[in-house]
């Protein structure tokens, strides 16, 4: 009875330990947090900035990764596009090569690229995913691009904002300088009339 009751006091004993350990391990496991914009919208031919930020509990160390995935509409194929791990590794193939940009810096939780040269077949889905061991399970974040042609309504906008920034600010300073001349020349005659003198001959034909 003896040697039978010893290992299950050992069982006991080991119980709240491994309880300890366990939630200690889901700790680690939910320490990393990675955030991106849900939508993004850009231009055809303007940079776009796909932008990336992470949370660790783990200081960044050269196994840090981050990897970005993109996803065209209405498809279940993904491709890598950019790979970094102390260095940058850009796509050299597929549709977005020579046009991922690192805009990034993990030291300051940051891993953000660029897209440069924007066309609307870049529409899709990127995804963002970020390892810092012993931090490796997270969430994946994904961004819907969606790459439209800035229209002749968009540029209309831009005209009339310029203008309300620019013209119609002078055209007050010129109605300010205009009314302030014209008072000015308003107390010149005041005065002019108030210092005439009538001359001898008027005085005499009086």
């Amino acid at each position: 009875m003896q040697q039978s009751g010893a290992p299950g006091g050992r069982g006991c004993g080991l119980f709240p330990l491994l309880a300890v350990l366990w939630f200690q391990g889901v700790y680690i496991v939910l320490s990393l947090e990675i955030k991106a914009a849900a939508h993004v919208r850009g231009y055809v031919g303007e940079k776009i900035r796909l932008k990336c930020t992470f949370k660790s509990t783990s200081s960044v160390t050269d196994k840090l990764t981050v990897d970005w995935t993109y996803r065209p509409p209405g498809s279940s194929r993904t491709e890598s596009i950019f790979h970094y791990q102390s260095f940058q590794y850009p796509t050299t193939a597929g549709t977005f090569r020579d046009r991922i940009s690192w805009v990034g810096d993990v030291y300051k939780g940051d891993a953000s690229i660029s897209i440069s040269n924007p066309t609307i077949k870049d529409n899709g889905t990127f995804s963002c995913a970020v390892k810092n061991p012993p931090d490796v399970h997270h969430n994946i974040p994904v961004t819907e691009l969606t790459v439209t042609e800035r229209g002749f309504g968009t540029m209309l906008s831009s005209v009339a904002l310029l203008s309300i920034l620019v013209f119609i600010p002078s055209a007050v300073v010129v109605v300010l300088l205009l009314v302030r001349m014209a008072r000015k020349s308003a107390g010149l005659k005041k005065r002019s009339k108030s210092s005439y003198k009538k001359s001898s001959i008027e005085v005499s034909d009086e």
